[in-house]
């Protein structure tokens, strides 16, 4: 097994778990999700919270001495901050694909490039 260059600490760990199933339990024993909104976060309790491998894209260690200037804010509250902002980017997108559509541009599967029509994979 090579090392990644540059070495980084924890690497060779990191290494060793690909495409292995493991176990996830946390040090403290607590399970809760926290949700980000802008400059706020709120921690929900989850009790039991499942992690599977094709669910993580970031595994990291924060580092405590760094300030942050985040505002905690109430579970209630930072759902409803949380819907709002979902909300908003929905009306964004619909208003671009709006816009898009009156240019003759075709959204999603489908896109014209000069005369032909070319067919694309959507996610």
């Amino acid at each position: 097994m090579e090392l990644p260059d540059p070495y980084l600490v924890g690497a060779v760990s990191l290494l060793e778990s690909l495409g292995k199933k493991i176990i996830v339990q946390l040090r403290d024993d607590k399970a809760i999700e926290r949700i980000f909104v802008d400059k706020c976060y709120g921690d929900i309790p989850r009790g039991v919270y499942l992690i599977r491998g094709e669910n993580v894209i970031l595994a990291a260690e924060i580092d405590e001495t760094k300030e942050v200037d985040l505002k905690e804010v109430d579970p209630t509250q930072i759902l409803t901050m949380h819907d709002d902002k979902v909300e908003e980017t929905r009306i964004e997108y619909e208003r671009r694909a709006k816009i898009l559509g009156e240019k003759s541009v075709l959204i999603g599967e489908q896109q014209i490039r000069g005369n032909e029509l070319m067919l694309e994979n959507m996610y």
